[in-house]
């Protein structure tokens, strides 16, 4: 049995743990539950003799850890995993702590059997998994057959196979009448595995009692109940009829009561009194995990806080949101479709480094005039204001004999007035970087060959 009595432990003006007082009782599995930087580590490290308490005391079977004879064959434990000479083999390492401690070779041979690394006996445990870690200190822990077992998060990096496995481990080691400490933070597995809780929070003791003792004094039980949904008269009937008895009802999303305060033989007495049919009827238990998270709400010292990302980037004044970026936009070679023709067919879009058609003028052509290129080759970059675009983002194509609608605006720049219906299209200026061609006149001979 494991007992401490006042335990109190100090790092300068750090009080890990404060007046701590408990016994692991042998014959069960007792779980050691608390927040990061509750004081748990450093409590089994006193159970351990590792560390000086400054006040208080901790005795396995009556004594001091310090003054037990031969302690590796009377108390096992795993703290950390890691604490393995990496060039060592799984068997080297067990063999010579077995020396150390006076255990046979056999029993080594033993335990690596019974943690499934028989297989992997002669490798060096620096090539080892976190899971296969793990199975090696539990085998460190099991080496001298001890009566008294404490485990620091045993199921640390195994799967679920060895997850199961380790939960029928410590319960087997209790039924032989052994002591099992076991400190963890999966309450899943605890809520599975453990017959007895204590728990801390800031270095000192929070709850000392049963798995199921716990979880009643940290929720609220209550019982689930449905009638038939197509008569929701009965709900009603049967809710007046419960409130009347003492109970206290609160309807759930999906149609059934929540009743607490009464038991349930009271509640289907209560149910058949008035008449009412019942479809479901079922007692409903808060989990471990949420009973501890209950207990432990206030002693817990690392939380979370909301992202505060956005407050690095200060909001610009209204009107000053700059446009967005279009990909590639006044790059060489940034091209931007034309409008698609009226029978619903887009233009094919002209390759790298093919002129463009002559401002204003929407192609004919895959690439131009028909049996051609026409106009005059347009250098790259943005557009000239004032002057169409042939290539601009998509928009409505004017019919044959209207006036071209207007492009539209900038993002940065004011609406621009839409065009009189009767107005000529404006004259295109001319680009300083690519003079225009000279127009051709049909009517000279040298023009018109």
């Amino acid at each position: 049995m494991i007992e401490a009595v006042g335990l109190t432990k100090r790092y300068g003006d750090k009080t890990a743990v404060y007046n701590l007082s408990f016994q692991v009782r042998p014959g069960a599995v007792t779980g050691f539950l608390g927040p990061n930087g509750s004081g748990k580590s450093t409590t089994m490290r006193m159970i351990l003799g590792l560390d000086n308490p400054t006040a208080g005391q901790v005795t396995i079977g009556g004594y001091p850890y310090r003054r037990l004879p031969n302690a590796a064959r009377q108390v096992g434990a795993l703290l950390d995993a890691k604490a393995v000479h990496g060039g060592r083999s799984a068997r080297n390492h067990l063999l010579s702590l077995a020396q150390l401690s006076g255990i046979p070779a056999r029993r080594v041979d033993e335990v690596l059997g019974v943690v499934g690394l028989q297989d992997v006996a002669k490798k060096r445990s620096k090539g080892f998994s976190l899971g296969m870690g793990q199975r090696l200190g539990i085998a460190a822990a099991l080496l001298g057959d001890p009566q008294v077992l404490l485990f620091d998060e045993p199921v640390n990096g195994l799967d679920p196979e060895g997850i199961h496995w380790v939960r029928n481990l410590m319960k087997a080691l209790a039924a032989e009448g052994r002591t099992v400490f076991v400190s963890s933070h999966l309450m899943s597995e605890m809520a599975l595995t453990a017959d007895h809780l204590i728990v801390i929070g800031r270095g000192q003791l929070l709850a000392d009692m049963s798995v199921t003792d716990f979880i009643s004094a940290n929720s609220a039980d209550f019982a689930r109940v449905r009638t038939p949904d197509s008569e929701p008269q009965q709900r009603e009937k049967l809710s007046a009829a419960l409130t009347e008895a003492g109970g206290h009802v609160l309807p759930e999303q999906d149609g059934a009561l929540r009743v607490t305060g009464l038991p349930l033989p009271r509640i289907s007495d209560i149910a058949h009194g008035t008449d009412v049919r019942l479809w479901e009827l079922s007692p409903h238990q808060a989990s471990l995990e949420e009973a501890y998270m209950r207990m432990t709400q206030g002693a817990v010292d690392y939380r979370s806080t909301i992202d505060q990302k956005e407050g690095l980037q200060q909001p610009l004044p209204p009107g000053a949101q700059p446009p967005m970026p279009v990909p590639g936009q006044g790059q060489p070679g940034w091209y931007a479709p034309p409008p698609p023709q009226q029978g619903g067919a887009p233009f094919p879009g002209p390759p790298q480094g093919a002129p463009g058609g002559a401002p204003g003028q929407a192609p004919a052509g895959p690439y131009g005039a028909p049996g051609g290129h026409g106009g005059a080759p347009s250098a790259p970059g943005a557009p000239v204001p004032g002057t169409p675009n042939p290539y601009a983002q998509p928009g409505p194509q004017a019919a044959p004999g209207q006036a071209p609608a207007a492009a539209p605006p900038a993002p940065q720049s004011a609406p621009r007035p839409a065009p009189q219906p009767d107005a000529a299209p404006a004259q295109p200026a001319a680009t300083p970087s690519a003079p225009a061609a000279p127009t051709a006149d049909l009517t000279k001979p040298e023009d018109a060959r």
